[in-house]
């Protein structure tokens, strides 16, 4: 049986012999804050081109001595519930976006800006991690600092969309940082409000106590909510599929769905996650298929081929109601499920899931040991 293959491997987790990756005393593994510097152009926004900004960003080999990280334990804020879906968070005031591809990952973070009072929001920020090594590092997450002390911003919120399973969260890292360059103005972590599910389940399965996790959010999204970047009203999507805790945010006429929608090539992420669902995916997805044709949906990752395309931050609706290879117009659910479902049995698990769900649910907090399980067959136990 392949290591975390698709749903039944992950439930029988705890079953598995244990090893512990020791990072060793984070003031000597996590480093950086000095920002790689952008070449000319690149932290230009999308509102500022014809077509998508992408950063690609590189690795910084300078050192940093990391202050240890310590749990917030200041309590989550359960937000006011809200009903409407349909109706725009805001007609006519569009933010500035600038998309940040991170491509070790394949992941895209989103600095998204109300260009009026240069508040800001960061949208599922990375940390780099090296597996080989075991080594936490922070080019990445200083990139996007960089981009935001050069453009004047004031960042408000770091924003999840879900408990990634691919990649580290820079969600406490960013907020720590931003908090002493701000002079104060600490920036709230949220996430969707199913995310304590999540948290239970993989603490669970690593053996993360309760005060490792309880409360590291301090905001968490109810379906629908309204809240303000700025001047610009934002809104939070509940698009179930993927994982069952997973949010979207639509600011003016941008969707950003994280690992909803991929590339109109690319299709649909998968589900076979604990909590993951094809039929509530395809829910979801023409979810953001009713919008209008112009609304353009930002995803979380892409993965092109190389020498074929660039990577790519944004699609429109109508682009996916046209071209996306899942969930054209015409697909039904009941096809999309058996492709869906038959893709999932065949993927490998994320490199990095181990170590990303530990510390994701943990915010960004990074630990001082992670548990990563290791099949071992009968006659090698001891």
């Amino acid at each position: 049986m392949h290591l975390l293959r698709a749903r039944l491997s992950l439930h029988k987790l705890p079953k598995w012999e244990t090893t512990v990756r020791r990072l060793a005393p984070l003031a000597g593994t996590v480093r950086g804050p000095n920002a790689v510097p952008l070449r000319s152009g690149q932290a230009r926004s999308f509102s500022q081109q014809p077509s998508p900004t992408t950063l690609l960003l590189g690795r910084s080999p300078l050192p940093f001595q990391a202050h240890p990280p310590t749990l917030s334990r200041r309590p989550s804020r359960i937000s006011p519930y809200s009903t409407t879906v349909t109706t725009p968070p805001s007609p006519t005031q569009e933010p500035t976006i600038h998309p940040v591809f991170e491509p070790t990952t394949c992941t895209y973070q989103y600095v998204v800006a109300d260009p009026a009072t240069q508040t800001a929001v960061i949208i599922d920020p990375v940390l780099d991690y090296d597996q080989c090594t075991r080594t936490v590092t922070t080019s990445t997450a200083d990139s996007l600092i960089a981009l935001v002390r050069g453009q004047g911003y004031c960042v408000s919120h770091v924003l999840e969309t879900h408990a990634h399973a691919d990649h580290l969260t820079a969600a406490f890292y960013l907020q720590r940082r931003f908090a002493e360059l701000q002079e104060g103005a600490r920036p709230k972590v949220g996430i969707g409000k199913r995310i304590g599910k999540a948290q239970q389940l993989f603490a669970g399965r690593y053996g993360v106590g309760k005060a490792e996790y309880e409360g590291v959010f301090d905001v968490l999204w109810e379906d629908d909510e309204v809240f303000k970047v700025g001047e610009l009203r934002a809104k939070v999507l509940h698009l179930p599929g993927h994982t069952e805790d997973h949010v979207g945010y639509w600011i003016g006429d941008n969707v950003f769905c994280g690992d909803s929608l991929f590339h109109p090539s690319l299709g649909s992420a998968r589900c076979d996650f604990p909590g993951g669902n094809p039929h509530a995916l395809y829910r979801s997805a023409k979810k953001l298929l009713s919008l209008e044709d112009h609304v353009r949906i930002w995803t979380g990752h892409d993965y092109p081929v190389e020498g074929k395309r660039a990577p790519a931050p944004w699609s429109t609706v109508a682009d996916h109601k046209e071209k996306n290879v899942h969930l054209r117009h015409g697909i039904s659910e009941e096809e999309f499920v058996a492709m869906r479902m038959g893709r999932d049995r065949r993927l490998a698990a994320p490199r990095l899931i181990h170590e990303s769900l530990q510390v994701n649910i943990r915010a960004g907090h990074v630990p001082k040991e992670l548990r990563v399980p290791v099949q071992v067959q009968a006659p090698l136990l001891l």
